[in-house]
């Protein structure tokens, strides 16, 4: 359970920066998944809190390199997707959340092509087309 939402947090914060935005669809994204619907107010805070702690400790890097293997493949996919969209919530892409998404597909160890798939799939979603 930890390791799940390790991952997202870490995509939320790799560019130093933890919008409001981004802790919003970080929060909306765990709570609507198992097991994290089942979770109180105080419990869901508490987990995010010891995650902020490893990440401010340890950095956004060691915290996916111990998250990604207690992962099954399933769930690797899953977390990279989330992480994709998670730094898509602010609208922009920075260099260090790009490169923060690269280096996770790579830890993954998907199906090759799969991670570049999972991430194209999710800039597609993204994309805001309609403007002008």
């Amino acid at each position: 359970m930890q390791a799940f939402a390790a991952i997202a947090l870490a995509a939320v914060a790799c560019d130093g920066e933890l919008e409001r935005r981004e802790a919003q669809g970080l929060r909306q994204q765990l709570e609507n998944r198992t097991p994290y619907a089942d979770l109180s107010e105080e419990a869901m805070g508490d987990l995010l809190d010891q995650l902020l702690e490893l990440v401010r400790d340890q950095g956004c890097g060691a915290l996916i390199q111990v998250a990604v293997p207690v992962l099954s493949p399933p769930q690797r996919e899953t977390a990279l997707a989330m992480a994709a969209l998670l730094t898509r919530a602010d609208q922009q892409v920075s260099p260090q959340e790009s490169t923060f998404l690269q280096q996770l597909g790579q830890l993954m160890e998907l199906e090759a092509g799969r991670a570049e798939q999972i991430l194209e799939v999710i800039a597609v979603l993204n994309r805001d087309s309609l403007a002008g």
